[in-house]
């Protein structure tokens, strides 16, 4: 991390829900120069996480270039409240928080960085959004493709609370806090059902992609990185790296510091325009 880099919470407005206002961290690599134009990158977390956890904060203090990262609605800072099937409502966040960065700062949206819940997120920003066709680089960490494969791991737990009750609460720790979620059928049958099949055809082409994956992914088959690797690779001039990582679990568990290395080796490839579609070979420098 550049010494000077320097971190400033931020409560964004939100302008479809009265009294929300989205909490994130603004990372500036270089602050006091002017930001209209700059490029900034943005870290999304997944299912109920928050904007500090696994290896988001870990990457905005490395990042080469400013950062947000931020609660979606329901999430620690953010209020509101979160239902597994709300995807609509965190996409409606994320364009929020662009439309802000960009009207306040004069930000350029160049870098976009989503684990699972938050890749999915993106993918459809991505794919939906005038912003989204102009940025230069995605990284798509444990990302779901195959929705439908969420009732393999979840149902066996769900349904018996679903048939006794209507619901189910899932409890969590969030930020070290203890968080109760409730989650409905409804729920698991809208996210089941959410279309990514857009990628096909709507992903920019432009965007350079880095996908991310444990092969010890309990949570998200790995197998999804490789639909995501055939539906991106055959674009141009846009680039789809895909990157299967031995022993890596959905949250990349005693990996982080490993993650935060190879995106940063990406990005700088990808800012000097010399990446080509393949799988990606660890630094491990040249070694497989």
């Amino acid at each position: 991390m550049d010494s000077t880099s320097v971190s400033k919470r931020i409560f964004i407005p939100h302008t479809d829900v009265p009294g929300c206002s989205i909490a994130g961290v603004l990372q500036q690599s270089r602050p006091g120069e002017p930001t209209d134009g700059k490029s900034i990158a943005l870290i999304l977390h997944g299912t109920m996480g928050h904007k500090d956890y696994l290896y988001q904060k870990r990457l905005a203090l490395r990042l080469p270039v400013d950062s947000f990262r931020f609660d979606f609605r329901g999430n620690h800072e953010t209020p509101g409240t979160w239902r597994q099937g709300a995807l609509a409502d965190d996409v409606a966040d994320l364009d929020v928080v662009v439309k802000y960065l960009i009207s306040q700062f004069g930000y350029k949206i160049d870098l976009v960085v989503g684990h699972s819940r938050g890749s999915i997120i993106a993918f459809h920003w991505l794919c939906t959004s005038e912003e989204g066709k102009a940025v230069t680089g995605f990284v798509n960490c444990s990302g779901r493709y195959r929705m439908h494969k969420i009732y393999d791991n979840l149902l066996p737990i769900y349904k018996p609370h679903f048939d006794a009750h209507g619901f189910y609460d899932w409890k969590v720790t969030v930020a070290r806090k203890e968080v109760a979620a409730r989650i409905y059928p409804i729920d698991l049958e809208t996210f089941a059902n959410r279309d990514t099949s857009i990628v096909w055809d709507r992903f920019p082409v432009n965007t350079h992609v880095l996908s991310l994956h444990g092969l010890n992914d309990k949570t998200v088959p790995p197998y999804d990185a490789t639909i995501y690797a055939r539906a991106l690779g055959n674009r141009a001039p846009g680039t789809h790296n895909l990157y299967l990582i031995e022993d890596a679990d959905h949250n990349f568990t005693g990996r982080q510091d490993d993650i935060v290395d190879t995106i940063l080796e990406w990005w700088q490839l990808c800012e000097r325009g010399a990446l080509k579609t393949g799988v990606w070979r660890t630094g491990v420098r040249g070694k497989l």
